[in-house]
C-alpha cells in the first residue's frame, strides 16, 4: 500500500507520522512545495520507523508531478487559518482552490486508480474541485469526522463517562454548517435522550454544539494550529479504506441534494472501507435532514465562488 501525503505542514507530518506508526502503508510519500521541507520530514520518519520495526519505503519530493503509483492520496496543501484572527474555513477558499485544482491535475495521470482524500479547507468544497480536474472514481474530504470525535469527547466530559462509552455523529459542513447529529447518540448504549432523563448531570445542546464548533479556534489562537486530533480522524478514514472496515465514518461524499443541479460533498455517517459506501441520512429525523441539506447548499456555493474564477 502506497500512501502520499502532499502538503507536510502542521497537519500533514502528524497525519503521515501517525499513519505509519499503525502500519498502513508499505511504502509513503512526502510532498511539499517548501524546498527543504519533505525531506527533512522524511529524514524523521525514517529515524522513528527504525524504532518501530517498520521496514516501509519512504520518498520526499518538492513538485506534485513527482508523486507517482500510489494507492491513495492525501492532499493537506493550501493556506491554514491564521492564529489570533476571526476568520472562517471558507475564507481560505479562493486561494486554496487554486493549489488543489493543481494538484488534482497533476497527480492523476501518474496515479491511476488513486484514491483521494481531501484534507485543505474549506474541505467540502475542495473535495469538489478536486473531484472535478483529478476525475478519479474514489474521492472524499474528511468532512465532520473531526468533529464527531470532538462531540463524543465533550458529552463524555459532561456525563462523566469513559469516551469509549459515547457513541454519535456529526453531519453536515466542516465548519460553521456543522450538523450535531443528537439522533445518533448513544452514552452506556443508550439513547441521549434516555440516559439524559436517568442521568445526574445535564448536557445542554447549544453548549455542546458550540464547544463543538469553536473549539479549533480555541487551539489554533493558542497553539497555532490543530495537530493530533486531526491527525488521529485523519488516520481512522485512512485504516477504514486500507483495511476495508466499512465502518460507519462521517466522511464527506458525493451526494444529490434535490435542489442543487450537482452532488454536493456533504458529510454525513457512511460504511467507509476500500469503497464509499451508502450512508445513514434516510434513517435521521426530518430535522436533522434540513440541517445537512442547509450544509450542503453553502458548501455548494463556495464551491460555485471558488470554480468562478479557475
Amino acid at each position: 500500500m502506497h500512501i502520499a501525503q502532499i502538503g507536510v505542514g502542521r497537519v500533514g507530518r502528524p497525519t503521515a507520522y501517525s499513519i505509519m506508526c499503525c502500519g498502513l502503508a508499505d511504502e509513503i510519500t512526502v510532498c511539499d512545495v517548501k524546498p527543504g521541507l519533505a525531506q527533512a520530514f522524511a529524514e524523521e520518519l525514517k529515524h522513528a520507523s527504525v524504532s518501530l520495526g517498520l521496514d516501509v519505503g519512504i520518498n520526499a519530493c518538492e513538485r506534485d508531478e513527482e508523486v507517482s503509483g500510489a494507492d491513495i492520496i492525501l492532499i493537506s496543501a493550501g493556506q491554514p487559518r491564521t492564529p489570533g484572527v476571526n476568520m472562517s474555513r471558507r475564507d481560505l477558499a479562493v486561494q486554496n482552490a487554486e493549489i488543489v485544482k493543481f494538484i488534482a491535475e497533476t497527480t492523476s495521470s501518474r496515479n491511476k486508480g488513486a484514491k483521494y482524500i481531501v484534507i485543505t479547507n474549506p474541505v467540502d468544497a475542495m473535495a469538489m474541485v478536486c473531484k472535478r480536474y483529478s476525475k478519479a472514481d474514489f474521492v472524499i474530504s474528511t468532512g465532520t469526522n473531526l468533529e464527531s470525535l470532538r462531540f463524543r469527547s465533550k458529552l463524555a466530559e459532561v456525563f462523566a463517562v469513559p469516551r469509549s462509552n459515547v457513541q454519535g455523529w456529526v453531519g453536515g459542513e466542516h465548519g460553521e454548517e456543522a450538523a450535531l447529529l443528537w439522533s445518533t447518540v448513544k452514552i452506556n448504549g443508550l439513547p441521549f435522550e434516555k440516559y439524559a432523563k436517568i442521568s445526574d448531570k445535564v448536557a445542554e445542546k447549544e453548549k455542546v454544539a458550540s464547544y463543538v464548533k469553536t473549539i479549533s479556534k480555541t487551539i489554533v489562537d493558542n497553539i497555532g494550529g490543530t495537530e493530533y486530533g486531526p491527525a488521529a480522524s485523519f488516520r481512522d478514514i485512512v485504516r477504514a479504506i486500507v483495511n476495508n472496515t466499512c465502518e460507519f465514518l462521517s466522511v464527506a461524499a458525493p451526494m444529490k441534494i434535490e435542489e442543487i443541479p450537482e452532488p454536493v460533498f456533504v458529510s454525513v455517517p457512511r460504511r467507509l472501507g476500500k469503497e464509499i459506501g451508502f450512508s445513514i441520512y434516510n434513517e435521521l429525523p426530518e430535522s436533522e435532514k434540513q440541517e445537512i441539506i442547509k450544509a450542503a447548499n453553502t458548501i455548494y456555493q463556495t464551491f460555485l465562488t471558488v470554480t468562478g474564477g479557475l
